[in-house]
């Protein structure tokens, strides 16, 4: 079993990335850990001391505050996967949960119209409904948006990108920087 992912934080409290153990334990022996949150421990078990025969052991937080410079805001890339989970894996024209091996990810400005890559033209579709769409316009194929996309603020964003979320990573994710009208609140939900 992999062991969960550290929340890395700046000092400040803003969420920097996802960590191993290892890198945690690291930050720690570097005296870089300025402060720690969470109720779940996690501990990693080193090698046996010749001469007592006790194995080392250092144990981290699962929130950990980092001293450091980090003045550049992580960005995410748009990933077929966080534009299934921020949209809760509904399709936008029918409204439909589906699995993901049934859905796409559909360009509402078509690509073959000058249309990106971007969480604000990226949205979820069944096939049927993507293949029933092809490279038209939701007005122009008469399948109008059933919700808008929008590109998730830095905290939806670390909880879309990491499914093994521990419970006090996500409620600190959420209550750290999350509108209470977010539909990741809905996605968050489904861990508990």
């Amino acid at each position: 079993m992999h062991s969960p992912q550290i929340l890395a934080l700046t000092k400040t409290g803003r969420p920097i990335q996802w960590i191993d153990v290892e890198a945690a334990i690291v930050y720690h022996a570097k005296d870089m850990v300025k402060w720690s949150l969470g109720d779940s421990s996690i501990t990693l078990h080193g090698g046996t001391n010749r001469v007592t025969g006790n194995q080392s052991q250092l144990t981290t937080a699962s929130i950990i505050a980092i001293d450091g410079d980090f003045k550049k805001q992580r960005k995410f890339n748009v990933t077929r996967q966080l534009v299934f989970r921020r949209d809760l894996h509904v399709c936008a024209f029918c409204g439909q949960s589906f699995l993901d091996r049934d859905l796409s990810v559909d360009h509402i400005n078509p690509k073959y119209h000058g249309g990106q890559d971007s969480w604000m033209n990226l949205v979820t579709a069944c096939k049927p409904c993507n293949h029933r769409k092809a490279n038209r316009t939701p007005e122009e194929a008469r399948m109008p948006l059933l919700y808008v996309p929008y590109e998730p603020n830095v905290n939806e964003a670390f909880i879309l990108s990491n499914r093994r979320i521990l419970a006090d990573q996500m409620d600190f994710l959420i209550n750290s920087g999350i509108s209470k009208h977010s539909r990741i609140r809905e996605y968050a939900a489904s861990f508990n």
